[in-house]
Formats: C-alpha cells, sequence, structure tokens
C-alpha cells in the first residue's frame, strides 16, 4: 500500500472532477474508512482480496463512502452526527471538494448518486424539526448544493439506488436525535422505522413498515439486487433478551419476508447487525454483528442462515467471486469461503464499519 497512490504532479485542484475510472486504478474493488497506528483517520481502497492499495487521509472520523458509477472519484462522510463530507480523487489523493451540512442539518454517514454519476444523494437530519431529509448535490457543479426533500421518515440512514434505475430507497432508521444530546435517542417509545422508495425529486413512490410490535427495530443499512430486492439489517433499541427478527428482504409491491432463525442463530447476534452484503451470484446475503462477534451468511430462497462464523469485532463486508471478504475493528482482513474462514491479513490500522464496492 502506498500513500496518494500515483500522486502526479500538479495534482487536481479544487474544483475539478476526476476524468479516471475505476479500471485506471487497478485492482480496486472496495473501499473502507479506518483509523491508522498514529491516530489519523483514513480512506483505504482495497483489492479483491481485501489487501491495501492505496490510502488518503480524511480530517475526522469517516463512517463510509459513496463511490461515482465511473470516475475514481469517492465521497467519504463523517461518522453521526458530522457536518462534512469529502470528494476525495482516488488516483493523486487530491481533495477536490469540501461538502458542509447546510445550517440545521448533519449527515448520517451515508450517500449514493444517480445513474449518470451527476447527481449526489445524501442522508441528513433535520434536527429542529425532528425529520430526515435527503439532500442533493450537483457534482457538475463543483458538488453545489441544489436542494433537498423528505426522506419519507425520522433518521435515514443508508441510502442506495437501484441498479438500472433512477429509483432511491432510503433505510429511515426512526431515531430521532439532536446534536445538543451527542448520540442520545430521543424518541425510542415512538420510533417507525421503514424502507422508503423515493424518486430523484422526492416523490414517494411505496414505503415498507415494519409490524408494530418490531417498532423499536431501526432499519440501519440495506444493500440491492440487480432485480430490484433490497436486504436489510436491523438493531433493536429495546431489551436485547426481548430483540425480534433483525434480518429482512423487501421488493418494490411485494410483502417483506423476515429471517426465520433458531434461537441460537437469533442470540448470536446480540440484537445487531452493522453490515449487510449480497454475494456476488445474488443467492445469498452476508450480515454482520460485531456486537456479537459473527457473521452469518442467509439463504435468501429459505429466508434462513446457511453458515455462520465467529471473528471479534467484525462489521465489514465485502463480496467477490469466491465469497466475502470481512474486516474487523482490531485490523483484521479474512476471507470466509463456504464454511472456511481464512485470515488474510492483519494491518495495524483500525477499519471502520463499511467495506462499499466501486
Amino acid at each position: 500500500m502506498v500513500t496518494r497512490r500515483g500522486f502526479i504532479a500538479g495534482a487536481l485542484a479544487a474544483g475539478s472532477v476526476s476524468t479516471v475510472t475505476w479500471a485506471g486504478l487497478g485492482d480496486v474493488h472496495f473501499l473502507s474508512a479506518a483509523q491508522d497506528r498514529e491516530g489519523a483517520y483514513r480512506l483505504i481502497g482495497m483489492a479483491e482480496t481485501g489487501a491495501p492499495v492505496f490510502s488518503v487521509p480524511l480530517p475526522a472520523r469517516g463512517h463510509a463512502a459513496a463511490a461515482h458509477p465511473s470516475a475514481a472519484e469517492a465521497v467519504g462522510f463523517a461518522r453521526r452526527p458530522g457536518n462534512f463530507a469529502f470528494v476525495v480523487d482516488c488516483l493523486s489523493g487530491a481533495v477536490l471538494h469540501r461538502l458542509e451540512a447546510p445550517e440545521g442539518r448533519h449527515f448520517y454517514g451515508h450517500g449514493a448518486f444517480s445513474m449518470d454519476g451527476n447527481t449526489l444523494f445524501t442522508t441528513e437530519n433535520d434536527f429542529e424539526a425532528g425529520q430526515g431529509v435527503i439532500g442533493v448535490w450537483d457534482r457538475s457543479a463543483g458538488y453545489r448544493r441544489i436542494g433537498e426533500f423528505a426522506s419519507g421518515g425520522v433518521g435515514p440512514h443508508q441510502i442506495c439506488r437501484l441498479p438500472g434505475r433512477e429509483t432511491l430507497v432510503v433505510a429511515n432508521g426512526g431515531i430521532e436525535t439532536h446534536p445538543d444530546a451527542g448520540r442520545a435517542k430521543l424518541n425510542i417509545p415512538m420510533m417507525e422505522p421503514n424502507l422508503a422508495y423515493l424518486s430523484p425529486e422526492g416523490a414517494e413512490i411505496e414505503v415498507m413498515e415494519l409490524p408494530r410490535e418490531m417498532h423499536m427495530n431501526s432499519i440501519r443499512h440495506i444493500a440491492v439486487r440487480d432485480d430490484g430486492m433490497v436486504a436489510f439489517g436491523m438493531q433493536w433499541q429495546g431489551d436485547r433478551a426481548q430483540a425480534p427478527v433483525l434480518f429482512g428482504a423487501h421488493r418494490l409491491g411485494e410483502e417483506v419476508r423476515l429471517l426465520q432463525p433458531t434461537p441460537e442463530q437469533h442470540a448470536a447476534l446480540n440484537a445487531y447487525v452493522g453490515s449487510v452484503t449480497f454475494s456476488q451470484d445474488g443467492r445469498e446475503v452476508a450480515i454482520s454483528s460485531p456486537r456479537g462477534g459473527v457473521v452469518q451468511v442467509i439463504d435468501l430462497e429459505g429466508m434462513r442462515v446457511a453458515r455462520s462464523v465467529a471473528m471479534a469485532d467484525v462489521c465489514g463486508i465485502g463480496a467477490n467471486a469466491a465469497g466475502f471478504v470481512l474486516t474487523s475493528g482490531d485490523g483484521r482482513v479474512a476471507r470466509y469461503v463456504g464454511d472456511r474462514l481464512e485470515e488474510t491479513g492483519r494491518q495495524d490500522i483500525r477499519w471502520d464499519n463499511h467495506m462499499v464496492a466501486v
């Protein structure tokens, strides 16, 4: 791994955009935020095996990134409740733009691009109103903010675009927060999490709500399959011993499907799912629980846990042709192929929550 891989003389100036494609970077398949041994925060590009390829600095702890659909350009988001995001040229390491959340807003750590890559959508909190919003940013105008619209709920966390169309899907976690209260959760008894499907203009297409008895199950992280299926993981906000099912799948116009785990499989998650990723063939989904120290692979046809593996502080998950790549907060990278876990390296860094495919 090298810092600012392939740094070129006359690095790109602020106000520019990247013209290099992801293919121009070579073997870069994933992005992940991390903290190095000096305590500095970084955005790291990773090979298909999970090996680091490049590293660029971030000004504070990152959470996740949005990869541009074609250009070797990524938007790294601060951990909630963060007010900044940085657009990074992943070839030169240059920071092309800094995005500032408007007054009365903060980011939730995730974003997604339109199909053509010209528009960035960001999950945000209108904290005085206690409502979620989606910020809209114009890449061609130097990532100028051009508007916002309602997220369809409270506490929007991850946002994705359904493949091959401009429909957005938002995981509205249902949790109200305010910067003055830090990370305190202000409305647990009144939570109403949902999956909201929205047009790029903010029109509501469909909203999937959980059964009322699951209203404290915060929908946080999602993954999308080529046919539009959305897999989602949840984090229970009540007594952990009473946590309901923590994984489901949904498609526009259909009923939600919920996982059918054994009591032991359910208890292993410790009421918390941290990341969700489809296998490359779309038949399985891997979910992680850093709180439980476990990864479970779910057979979607039967909505059952097909296999699981223990790994302390695991959260990040990527998919490759062989299976899944996992990262942990203690610096480990491992391959999970079939029912075999193989550690492939340990970096002197702390991997953050997510691996983002590019």
